[in-house]
Parts: structure tokens; C-alpha cells; sequence
């Protein structure tokens, strides 16, 4: 089975090809506010030192938040129009469950964190089996330092964003075992897919504001 990754959720673009249980291709590079402006000549760029065509794949992972508006935006729109206009399997993963998986430690806990700015986090507790001990969520760092303050056991945090935390390791994804876990997930409907936000965005917020005035 051939499988397409791709993961534009935060500033960098993850992509990745994978082969009979091994990736063969794959590009990891910050770009940032030029994410929608090169995010498709990088994937390009991938087919074509693995020497594919488009069609070639089986099935595409996306990710599909939590994690920037517009990132979320860019990657889910790109993996929906590859899966219907070519009639590939499709299926999502969270940001924070593939930062979970890429974890270099063996530790009792895995927490994969993202900035979501002003005081804000997308956060969550996993077990060392991958199972969620506090949900994907949007909260406060200082709620979720207290959630871990709890932990029983040795933990890990995830991350690429300048936080004040403590056990700290750098995310860089595991595309293979991203991939391998998620690869039998169950495959949905292009138009299914939906961007995962977990809050609401600056508009609706306004919005909703506006509507209680």
C-alpha cells in the first residue's frame, strides 16, 4: 500500500510517502506564512524524488488539527481534493495524538503540546499505549501544569513552541509509526473530513460576543 502524510497544521509543513511498511520519501520544513504558497511544490517535489505520480497512492493521512486556522486549513483542503478527484482512500489524525507517536522517550506519559497563544495550549495526556488520559483539548497552560503536577509517573513533553515547561523534547515526527498506527484506520468520505479546531475562531468569537450584547 502506498500512503501520502501530510500535515500542515502549525508552521511546517510534514509530509511524508510510505511503502510496504516503510517511508521512502518525505519532507520536513518550516515555511511558516508561505505555507499556502509552497505547501503543493513541496509534495511535488516528494513525488518526484520517490519517483511517483499522484495517482500512484493508495490512501492519504491528513491532519487535521488541532492547531493554526489557516494550516488546518491548507492541508485538509489539499487531501480532500487529491482523495475525491482521484478516488483515494482517506482517513485523519489528530496534531497531538502524531506528536504523541513520534516521542523519542520511554516514559509513563506523552504530552504533545501546541501554542495557542495568550496564556492558551492544545493539549493532551497519553499513556504510554497511546490512550488519552486527558482528552485533546484547548486550555490554559496553567490548568494543564496542574493536570501533570498529578501525573504518577514520568512524563515527556512535545512540542516545537517556546513554552516554560519542563521535560521538554523537541517534535519531529515518526513517520513511520505515524503512519503504520494509523494505516488500517478506517477510511471516510472526502466531504466527511472536516478541519478540527477545538475553539472557536476570532470571527466566531466576535460573533458570538456581538450576539450577546
Amino acid at each position: 500500500m502506498k500512503i501520502l502524510y501530510i500535515d500542515t497544521t502549525t508552521s511546517y509543513l510534514y509530509g511524508a510517502l510510505y511503502e510496504e511498511n516503510k517511508v521512502i520519501e518525505s519532507v520536513t520544513i518550516k515555511l511558516g506564512k508561505d505555507l499556502s504558497v509552497f505547501t503543493l511544490q513541496k509534495i511535488k517535489e516528494m513525488f518526484e524524488k520517490a519517483n511517483l505520480e499522484l495517482d500512484h497512492i493508495d490512501k492519504i493521512i491528513v491532519v487535521n488539527g488541532p492547531g493554526s486556522f489557516t494550516g488546518i486549513r491548507i492541508g485538509v483542503t489539499i487531501a480532500k481534493v487529491y482523495a475525491y478527484s482521484l478516488k483515494k482512500k482517506i482517513t485523519t489524525i489528530s496534531s497531538l495524538q502524531a506528536m504523541a507517536l513520534s516521542t523519542k522517550k520511554d516514559v509513563e506519559y506523552r504530552i504533545p503540546i501546541i501554542d495557542a497563544r495568550r496564556g492558551y495550549v492544545y493539549a493532551a495526556i497519553y499513556d504510554k499505549d497511546n490512550v488519552p488520559i486527558l482528552k485533546e483539548q484547548y486550555l490554559s497552560l496553567q490548568a494543564l501544569l496542574c493536570a501533570i503536577e498529578n501525573l504518577p509517573g514520568e512524563y515527556t513533553v512535545i512540542t516545537n513552541d517556546e513554552i516554560e515547561i519542563e521535560n521538554k523534547e523537541d517534535y519531529f515526527p515518526n513517520y513511520e509509526i505515524i503512519i503504520h498506527t494509523m494505516k488500517e484506520k478506517e477510511e471516510i468520505n472526502p466531504h466527511a473530513v472536516n478541519p478540527i479546531y477545538l475553539k472557536l475562531t476570532e470571527a466566531e468569537e466576535k460573533q458570538g460576543v456581538a450576539n450577546n450584547d
